[in-house]
């Protein structure tokens, strides 16, 4: 299957000024969507934990922020930080206000604990309502076991993610293999995907082409890829006890 040629209409972890080392402003990267040719963006700050994001407090007043900018359809989430007590880095008050929640480790807020114990504390936070992703989990600088994600991902809701920015950078440990490994697990065991950018500057808005290249090397199940349709999103993203 040639996923190069596959429209994507969304792209839903993008990062903007408020991040602290991302350079474009919402307004910006709305427009870069928008010429990209997407119907969603989603804009997902970084959580507590990663030094110069924003306060809790920008996640209370999301409603300022128009549901539309230039034809595309805004999303609000957060990715949040898998802490090494298992438990999330954004508490329960700012995550209620989100569109979802997007969950992963960053080794400068987290310290590494082993291939199972990373895990366990990852499956530990995806148990919340709100998270709906789990970004770049690709890096073996701190293991994951896909195992034991895949099969939770799928019994929690949460779709894993395939990261563009991380094929493009030579500091991920074993990414393309990683990826590999948990993409033959999702297409076997049916677990969503999302395919995102990861942008931290409007220039990369809707950018997949290295992720596009890695589904195609491997066949995968297009059906599973949420980017490809914007209504098989608001139905992933629907409370978990209304599915």
């Amino acid at each position: 299957m040639n996923h190069m040629d596959t429209h994507y209409v969304l792209d839903i972890h993008t990062h903007t000024l408020a991040s602290g080392h991302a350079y474009g402003t919402i307004r910006e990267m709305a427009k870069a969507a928008a010429e990209a040719g997407l119907s969603v963006l989603g804009i997902s700050e970084h959580g507590p934990g990663t030094p110069g994001t924003c306060d809790p407090l920008y996640f209370l007043n999301l409603n300022a922020v128009p549901d539309q900018l230039y034809g595309v359809k805004l999303l609000h989430g957060c990715e949040i930080n898998v802490q090494n007590d298992g438990r999330l880095s954004l508490e329960q008050t700012y995550l209620d206000r989100l569109d979802y929640g997007i969950v992963g480790i960053h080794g400068i807020c987290y310290e590494d604990v082993g291939r199972k114990k990373n895990t366990q504390n990852l499956i530990s936070c995806m148990q919340n309502d709100k998270i709906r992703f789990v970004s770049h989990p690709d890096d073996g600088h701190m293991p994951l076991d896909y195992e034991l994600l895949v099969p939770a991902a799928k019994e929690y809701h949460v779709a894993l993610e395939v990261n563009n920015s991380s094929l493009l950078r030579a500091d991920r440990l074993g990414c393309v293999q990683n990826y590999q490994d948990m993409l033959k697990l999702c297409d076997r065991l049916r677990v969503p995907i999302i395919v995102s950018s990861d942008a931290h500057d409007p220039d990369s808005v809707g950018r997949f082409d290295e992720a596009r290249r890695l589904l195609s090397q491997m066949d995968f199940d297009e059906a599973l890829i949420l980017n490809t349709d914007v209504e098989k999103l608001f139905a992933h993203l629907a409370p978990s006890d209304v599915l």
